[in-house]
């Protein structure tokens, strides 16, 4: 059997906050106890909004909270930044055009959603194939006025799978999420491809996420299957929600750790986070390592978790 291994792969837009340090916390968590290896990959795609320098403050970030990794990071060099990896995706990309349709859209995102296409419950558009079927003519015409998305034509086929948190998940293709896009406009391959490719040629068994990822996993089931890779197990965790029922963001800077680092030891942080995933029962300081013995995935709650109140406490009274 081969040893497990997880990664966490955080995409640098932003200064973590406590929503990423929770998915880094049960990822690492997660592959300790297994004994396995635990990996870190950076998902800087869009290089413009991903500046190195945040990738930088999630490893020193993850150093201070003690969590480590096996392999990835500036330490292993730039084939674990997706920025660095277009010429991978490229060989990909090649491989999935035999094995499948892949064809050009010509669709703006504006008039995607001022169609009339159905749109889905997280406000995505189901695309409507509008420009599968084009004539070399018209595409050659279209051409001449907007550079095109490549699209992957999907089946007539459900995913199912089991996943770690949130039970049985079955997913219908084509009235799920359409003919979707492997690579933008721009040239920039798009994340779908680029997360299967990656846990694909590192090897990884599991995938931690957020929970709002989990309409992505039929998608990427499908594209490991046609790629010759073994999908992992995937575990969807509940989000981090503030008091009024708000996910946290990285565009509000919601308690990043920049601020918490200030008024809060790692233990503590770590502490109130386990806490909340139920894995102990009371918000007491502990280190990460300490965790390892205590985990186990069915303590962690399918429903989304509100902010521990420590973090809720104005700086000066805590």
């Amino acid at each position: 059997m081969p040893q497990s291994c997880g990664r966490f792969a955080p995409s640098p837009s932003g200064r973590m906050h406590l929503g990423n340090v929770l998915c880094a916390l049960l990822s690492w968590l997660s592959s300790r106890a297994k004994g396995g290896r635990c990996l870190l990959r950076i998902e800087d795609l869009d290089a413009g909004r991903c500046p190195r320098s945040y990738a930088d403050l999630i490893e020193d970030d993850l150093h201070w909270l003690g969590l480590d990794w096996d392999e990835g990071g500036s330490v292993s060099g730039d084939s674990w930044y997706q920025s660095h990896r277009t010429a991978i995706y490229e060989e990909y990309y090649t491989i999935l055009r035999q094995k499948a349709e892949i064809y050009p859209c010509f669709c703006s995102r504006a008039a995607l959603h001022a169609a009339s296409a159905p749109h889905l419950s997280d406000g995505r558009v189901l695309y409507a194939g509008t420009c599968y079927g084009l004539s070399p003519a018209e595409t050659a015409e279209k051409r001449k006025r907007r550079a095109p998305a490549a699209r992957i034509r999907v089946p007539d086929e459900t995913i199912s799978f089991i996943d770690g948190v949130q039970g049985t998940y079955s997913e219908h293709l084509p009235s799920a999420c359409g003919d979707f896009i492997l690579r933008r406009s721009d040239g920039v391959f798009a994340y779908q491809l680029a997360v299967t490719v990656d846990d694909g040629l590192m090897g990884v068994t599991e995938v931690v996420r957020g929970r709002d990822l989990l309409e992505s996993t039929a998608r990427q089931i499908w594209l490991h299957r046609l790629l010759g890779f073994p999908p992992p197990d995937y575990y969807h965790i509940p989000l981090l929600l503030d008091s009024d029922g708000r996910r946290l963001s990285k565009r509000d800077e919601d308690l990043d750790l920049g601020l918490l680092r200030q008024r809060f030891t790692p233990e503590q942080v770590v502490g109130a986070l386990a806490c909340a995933a139920k894995l102990i029962e009371r918000p007491e300081p502990i280190s990460a390592k300490a965790l390892i013995p205590l985990f186990r995935w069915d303590k962690v709650p399918k429903t989304d978790l509100f902010l521990p109140d420590i973090f809720r406490t104005p700086p000066e009274t805590v």
